[in-house]
């Protein structure tokens, strides 16, 4: 009961309403709750990114300071099997001028500089009185020598420390640097060398991060961050210095606000030390980036469905002042008023319907006029096939009669004893017979070769010794199907214009041949020859649509026969000289046996 209340209710709608309430019902409700779950998804989708974005950004950072840390760590290896570094050291000099001689000639600490920009400096620190400090080899002192670090690098054989050390050689400011011991076994003596990192080197790799890290050293010292204002401090003033002990993501304070501190150690290669990577995300730049986001969600959502909103009532609107003009144009049809036309644009089905009243309208308009119309032209068509009817019968009453005529010819002839005339008829007889029979199917071309003959007989009991001919076929040329009257009027053609005026020594050569994948039939002639403006003439005439008259079934139609059946590059290749003779050419495919 209740749906059928609804459905009568839905049909007295207007279908402006109806699309309406379909939209507010089908789109606009799922549009909302799909919006507002969105909106939540996305907020924790942002927690989880932020969270994911911290782990990947320690292991970038990890990766490429570890590739950076590598460099040192190999040029401190080589050093231990650098003989002229040995030689260097060990030698007891007796004047400054020798010392320098030996600076000068080892190049290896300048070519390490120049070749590897990761390095910043090296300084390399030995017990040997008679050398000159010279920034890069420095005479250990007893000051030198109560300092922490080089107390415990010289108690850690082989085994590299990484420090935050100030460099005397550079206003000493403070640098990451590789602490070594490289001992000299031949001379049982050992040295100290220490590489610092070109801190631009490390900045350049945290200022690619967007999030706060930090790299220290186990003391917590900041080496580098991609925050100048907390560079040369200690990363335990920022950050509870517990949770610097443990890797992972860890809950904490950072200078007073609540953030998510992820923590990382990097131990280099053959290294008793290790560097710390700390990455810090603030909450409430998750949170607000996680609101920003849901915000934009709302705003997107809000926005898809007012446009949706508006987009639907104007489209409902011209949807039903089109129906509504159709209506109205159909109730003045139903009063009888067949003058009613609509104009309506578009090809969608209220198109589509307009056209089609148009046409129904037209239609009932020109009814009877049509019926009218219908008879006079089925009278009129009755007529005229009568006619085609007596001209059909004309055309083959008048060859059959001629053909009869000259049988009786022929017959006569022969009782008469005129043999001669007798065989002329009788050939005129088949090439007649031949026309009859012919339906413009391919024949054999061993069959139009006979034609051709027959032709030729003919043409010789008319000439004479004036007119001699050669037919040169290529036996595996005979059983190829061919149009029919295909060869016939070219031969013809050379019979009547090339040999007419000649007064003797006429000859007319038909040939095939196989060449390629073609079958070539010519046909030359020794007769008068075409001139060049003939010869122009011929061709246009051969590109013509509609015969102008004087051309009828000649070269023309076999031409254009050829191009019908073989393609427009097919027909009649013609060659000629005035005064030597006329070759008429053409080819069809050959497939081979």
């Amino acid at each position: 009961m209740l749906k059928q209340k609804l459905l009568k209710w839905m049909n007295h709608l207007k279908l402006r309403d109806k699309l309406m309430l379909t939209f507010i019902v089908v789109v606009l409700v799922p549009i909302s709750l799909v919006g507002m779950m969105l909106t939540q998804e996305l907020r924790s989708i942002a927690l989880d990114e932020m969270n994911k974005q911290s782990q990947a950004n320690i292991e970038r950072v990890k990766e490429r300071t570890y590739d950076l840390l590598k460099i040192p760590t190999f040029i401190s290896n080589s050093l231990e099997f650098d003989k002229e570094l040995d030689d260097l050291v060990n030698t007891s000099y007796n004047s400054t001028y020798e010392v320098f001689q030996s600076y000068y000639q080892y190049q290896n600490f300048q070519s390490y500089l120049y070749t590897q920009r990761e390095i910043n400096g090296i300084r390399f620190y030995f017990d040997n009185p008679t050398l000159i400090n010279n920034w890069e080899f420095i005479p250990v002192d007893d000051d030198l020598r109560k300092k922490s670090w080089f107390q415990q690098v010289e108690d850690e054989v082989g085994f590299n420390q990484w420090r935050l050390l100030s460099d005397e050689t550079n206003q000493n400011q403070t640098y990451l640097s590789l602490i070594k011991r490289i001992n000299f076994l031949e001379n049982q003596t050992y040295g100290v060398v220490v590489i610092t990192i070109d801190p631009t080197q490390l900045n350049a790799i945290l200022n690619q991060e967007s999030l706060l890290t930090f790299i220290t050293d186990e003391e917590g010292h900041i080496i580098s961050t991609n925050k100048k204002e907390y560079m040369d401090g200690v990363l335990s003033d920022f950050i509870d210095p517990n949770i610097l002990r443990e890797t992972g993501t860890h809950e904490s304070a950072f200078e007073g606000d609540q953030a998510q501190v992820t923590v990382d150690h990097i131990n280099p290669m053959l290294s008793q030390s290790e560097l710390k990577i700390v990455s810090v995300t603030l909450d409430n730049l998750v949170v607000e980036r996680a609101d920003r986001l849901g915000v934009t969600g709302i705003m997107i959502t809000l926005i898809g469905v007012t446009v949706a909103v508006v987009l639907i009532a104007i489209f409902s609107n011209l949807l039903s002042q089109r129906l509504s003009n159709l209506s109205r144009k159909i109730e003045r049809v139903a009063a009888g008023d067949l003058t009613t036309k609509i104009t309506i644009d578009g090809t969608d089905e209220i198109g589509q319907l307009s056209h089609q009243f148009n046409d129904m309208v037209e239609n009932l308009k020109g009814m009877i006029e049509q019926v009218l119309e219908t008879n006079r032209q089925k009278n009129l068509m009755e007529v005229t096939q009568n006619e085609m009817k007596f001209k059909m019968l004309a055309s083959q009453i008048n060859p059959h009669f001629l053909f009869n005529t000259l049988e009786s010819i022929r017959m006569k002839a022969h009782i008469e004893q005129e043999k001669e005339i007798a065989n002329v008829v009788k050939q005129l007889g088949i090439i007649i017979r031949k026309s009859l029979d012919t339906e413009g199917k391919p024949l054999p071309l061993e069959d139009e070769m006979e034609l051709v003959k027959t032709y030729l007989e003919i043409q010789t009991f008319r000439y004479g010794d004036r007119l001699q001919y050669q037919l040169k076929i290529a036996p595996e040329s005979k059983h190829i199907l061919i149009q029919p009257l295909t060869i016939q009027p070219i031969v013809e053609n050379a019979v009547y214009h090339g040999l007419e005026a000649k007064e003797n020594g006429g000859e007319v050569v038909v040939s095939t041949y196989i060449q390629d994948s073609d079958m070539i039939i010519s046909v030359k002639d020794n007769g008068v020859g075409i001139s060049e403006a003939r010869l122009g003439q011929i061709q246009d005439m051969f590109e013509e649509k509609e015969s102008n008259g004087q051309n009828r079934i000649g070269l023309r139609n076999v031409h254009q026969r050829l191009q019908i059946m073989y393609g427009p590059n097919a027909g009649l290749k013609i060659s000629s000289k005035e005064g030597e003779g006329t070759h008429i050419q053409f080819s069809i495919p050959w497939e081979g046996t």
